[in-house]
């Protein structure tokens, strides 16, 4: 995304998958992308999607996030 800055998008292939575990899962990959350069993750953003999650708008969100010292 810039210097620094990276994204990771997560979707769920239904309706029923919960946003609060989306979200989880993007900070754990976003922690370990970190981890590999003995950095810890920062979330500068996040974008989630819009309800209702029905016919093919299903649960989705973004986070925007840098690896600090």
């Amino acid at each position: 995304m810039g210097k620094n800055t990276y994204m990771i998008s997560k979707q769920a292939a239904t309706g029923f998958t919960g946003l609060g575990t989306l979200k989880a899962e993007a900070i754990r990959e976003a922690s370990a992308f970190c981890e590999q350069t003995n950095k810890r993750v920062k979330v500068n953003s996040f974008i989630d999607g819009k309800p209702p999650f029905v016919l093919g708008n299903f649960p989705r969100t973004e986070i925007y996030f840098s690896c600090i010292e």
